[in-house]
């Protein structure tokens, strides 16, 4: 019974470890789908702005609380693109602003993100749609799909119209089922591995990794510039980039980045108008409408809004507004989401950290995060999953197996001790057994013989001599006709008178051998008499007359015996 229920116990272990862990998943799963969407009450968004540092930290509710550019002490033949230089130059700059920095978003700019915009079916589940996502995009990325990481965010759901052709040849226009407009961002890993080592060298956690375009959408949202659904172009300059993102419905519908080199002096803020940038910046500019122009079922371009503190914004304004005859502004944040006039300058030059930060706090958090990317279902590894079962199947058998056996042997031992008992009991009784098998063994040679002993040994009773003389100690018989009887005697003449009286009765007699042997009755001769009762002897116990009983014979009264014996 004791192993039986040990195996139990093992079967019962393993069935609460199984559900833990079942549980355990659940929870890491669930952990994992609403990361995205918990509540974030503060965050601090940076920016590498050239050799500045542009710091928001932001509360609900589009709250700045902190707005700073800090500059970034890099040696002069520092690396730019060595991580651990730049996270130490970035420690060294919030450490003597006093900044801590504890739920950290950064962004990557354009030129290092591939955007592209597809049309896929309506797929409800998140994994399965990040799953056909992938598949399509990995086809024409200029890299190999293992090296890159692929986020999206679903623009809106749009009805495509076909053409069906019937036999008479006319065309007939049939809307199909809905279908879902993606924006897919995708960017090396290296890019995600370099802000990951910028984060460690400088000693803060980062908590997500945006997409710069989107967040200056995220601001422009913010400042209130769209009146409705118009689509706009926002120009962001920055000392040695320009970019130009569409933005219709909070969404972004067409982006660009150019890079601009040039002997100006990046993050400058003086009065001298950095020319270079200028004509970069109109150029990229006019090219990127007339590109946005080509595309179909896309809004037009209703203003043009321009932002950035590398000074050469308002000359921008003028040259676009001389050459497009769309409506074009200079865009203040800081007028437009209440901050004090002082930040003007560095607000127009943080619309990124700005919009990472309102981003961040949003319920639906940022729609671009490559640090949690929105993944695929993972493929089933069939060989394993049959692997783990038929493992799992082999150790539920085992564990049968052994219950079973463990069953069957306390079956058997429960057995073997009820037969050793009945052994012990059989051994006990041995020699009544024995004594019972003798006694059955004579009755058998009796009836066997086919003679009547009993008749016989009345017979005897009649002819031998009384019992003062002579008496019967014992009394055998075999199946040859063979009669022996052990006999007492007072005196030889007793014997020898015995030995004719017998003769006389039919019997054949041998010889008897006559030894002394006293008992304490007084007699004084015993002899074994060796009788054979020949096939034609006929005995009539009617004519035989038994010797008188005594007076004091108490043979039939055994009480009266024993209390004469005792």
């Amino acid at each position: 019974m004791g192993v039986n229920w040990l195996h139990f116990r093992l079967i019962l272990n393993m069935g609460n470890r199984l559900r833990q862990l079942v549980v355990r998943w659940g929870r890491l799963r669930r952990w994992r789908r609403d990361r995205r969407k918990r509540p974030v009450t503060f965050v601090t968004a940076l920016d590498i702005d050239g050799a500045n540092l542009r710091v928001v930290q932001a509360g609900p509710r589009d709250r700045v609380l902190r707005l700073v550019a800090l500059p970034l002490e890099l040696p002069p033949d520092a690396d730019r693109n060595d991580a651990v230089a730049l996270g130490v130059a970035i420690a060294k700059a919030l450490a003597k602003a006093g900044i801590r920095a504890e739920t950290v978003i950064m962004g990557i700019p354009r030129a290092r993100v591939v955007l592209r915009s597809l049309t896929v079916p309506v797929i409800e589940k998140l994994a399965e749609l990040a799953s056909l996502i992938h598949l399509q995009v990995g086809k024409d990325l200029p890299f190999r799909p293992e090296e890159a990481v692929i986020d999206f965010k679903v623009r809106r759901q749009v009805f495509t119209p076909s053409d069906r052709s019937d036999t008479a040849g006319k065309a007939e226009p049939v809307a199909v089922a809905p279908c879902l407009e993606v924006l897919v961002a995708t960017v090396k890993r290296e890019v995600v591995d370099f802000y990951l080592r910028v984060a460690e060298a400088g000693g803060f956690p980062l908590s997500a990794l945006g997409l710069l375009p989107y967040a200056n959408a995220r601001c422009v949202e913010a400042c209130h510039v769209a009146d409705g659904d118009e689509a706009f172009t926002l120009v962001s300059l920055r000392p040695d980039e320009v970019g130009i993102d569409v933005i219709s419905r909070h969404s972004l519908l067409f982006s660009r980045g150019a890079a601009v080199r040039g002997p100006a002096d990046a993050g400058t803020t003086s009065t001298a108008v950095p020319e270079h940038l200028v004509q970069a910046a109109v150029i990229e500019v006019v090219r990127s409408l007339h590109a946005y122009a080509g595309l179909e079922a896309n809004p037009p371009v209703s203003k043009i809004v321009v932002t950035g503190s590398t000074g050469a914004e308002s000359e921008v304004v003028s040259r676009l507004a001389s050459r497009l005859s769309t409506p074009c502004t200079l865009l203040s944040p800081a007028e437009r989401i209440q901050l004090p006039s002082e930040s003007e300058a560095i607000a127009a030059g943080s619309i990124g950290a700005l919009g990472l930060a309102f981003g961040m706090i949003d319920a639906q958090r940022l729609p671009f995060d490559f640090l949690n990317p929105k993944r695929p279902a993972a493929p089933r590894d069939m060989g394993r999953i049959r692997l783990l079962t038929g493992a799992a199947v082999a150790t539920v058998l085992f564990i049968a197996v052994l219950g079973l056996r463990s069953w069957l042997l306390q079956r058997r031992e429960k057995v073997l001790a009820s037969v050793q008992l009945e052994l012990a009991d059989a051994e006990k009784k041995r020699p009544i057994y024995r004594r019972l098998t003798q006694q059955a063994a004579a009755v058998d040679d009796w009836t066997k013989s086919g003679r009547d002993w009993l008749a016989q040994y009345a017979y005897l009773t009649a002819i031998l001599p009384p019992s003062e003389e002579v008496y019967l100690n014992s009394l055998a018989v075999s199946g040859q006709g063979l009669i022996q009887l052990g006999v007492q005697a007072r005196s030889g003449e007793t014997l020898a008178r015995l030995d004719k009286q017998l003769r006389a009765a039919g019997y054949d007699v041998k010889p008897l051998a006559i030894n002394p042997g006293a008992d304490r009755f007084g007699y004084e001769f015993r002899s074994a008499v060796e009788l054979i009762v020949p096939d034609s002897m006929r005995i009539d116990l009617q004519k035989a007359k038994p010797p008188a009983r005594l007076q004091d014979d108490m043979s039939l009264e055994p009480a009266a015996y024993r209390r004469v014996g005792g």
